[in-house]
């Protein structure tokens, strides 16, 4: 397996000479092709600013960020937003569809940028709307769906331009236990069927009992990190991610 995404010595600083606050500090970890992994972390822990670095939201202070190769920290303007398109798929917490599209028009949105045709481009949204299982709404703003559904369509933009990288920040935050699930069971599918790398930051033990590897960071380092076993049950590695969180004091959402 090729490795998608490597981190190496990073560090992240905010305020000034004086009074300088370390939020990432010497952090390495890297993620192979195929992997879904997740990154968890009481709040403050940097986490957050972790994946920001990564989907090149903020600039890290010192160390590299590398993905399918490239170094983030090196690309500007246009080389910049064609990274992300190629490169980078998004999952919000907040969804972030627009509201005068429909679902279908949501998800097409991106594909439309890299010039697709349109038979091919209603192939290709058609194909992954059937695979997370949101057909129905196709036709719909999301006024009209649920957040469950409104997530699940802002999976499918993420992952339609078969992206090297799925970026998910707390992508079950906004939704009730049911809605966790169907999105999981979802993100999961992506994984299994069509290979998606997934890199997903949660604070919720039940969302990151569907990845295959938890990486703990406290303080701006990595504190451990825990593989789900070949043939272990996810309840039984949902119990060993609870046992590593409430040693780092994070709080536990109890969805399981």
């Amino acid at each position: 397996m090729s490795v998608i995404l490597e981190v190496k010595n990073a560090e992240k600083y905010y305020g000034n000479k004086g009074s300088l606050t370390a939020a990432l500090n010497d952090l390495s970890f890297s993620v192979e092709e195929g992997e879904f992994v997740g990154i968890m972390g009481a709040s403050g822990s940097g986490k957050t600013t972790l994946l920001n670095c990564i989907s090149t939201i903020d600039r890290l202070s010192a160390g590299k960020a590398m993905v399918g190769g490239e170094d983030i920290s090196e690309l500007k303007g246009k080389k910049l937003d064609e990274f992300r398109s190629r490169k980078l798929g998004f999952i919000f917490q907040d969804f972030n569809l627009l509201d005068t599209m429909t679902a279908e028009e949501n998800i097409s949105l991106a594909l439309s940028i890299k010039g697709e045709k349109p038979a091919e481009m209603e192939k290709k949204v058609k194909d992954i709307a059937e695979k997370l299982g949101i057909s129905e709404v196709l036709g719909k703003f999301p006024s009209e769906m649920s957040g469950g559904q409104k997530q699940r369509v802002a999976a499918a933009r993420a992952v339609v331009t078969d992206p090297e990288l799925v970026l998910a920040d707390e992508p079950t935050g906004a939704l009730d236990s049911k809605a966790s699930k169907a999105l999981m069971e979802s993100l999961l599918k992506l994984n299994n069927e069509l290979g998606s790398t997934i890199l997903m930051v949660t604070h919720d033990a039940f969302s990151a009992s569907y990845a295959g590897r938890i990486i703990f960071i406290k303080d701006g380092k990595i504190f451990t990190e825990i593989v789900r076993e070949k043939g272990e049950e996810r309840k039984d590695f949902f119990k060993r991610i609870v046992d590593v969180t409430t040693v780092l004091g994070g709080e536990i959402d109890e969805l399981i």
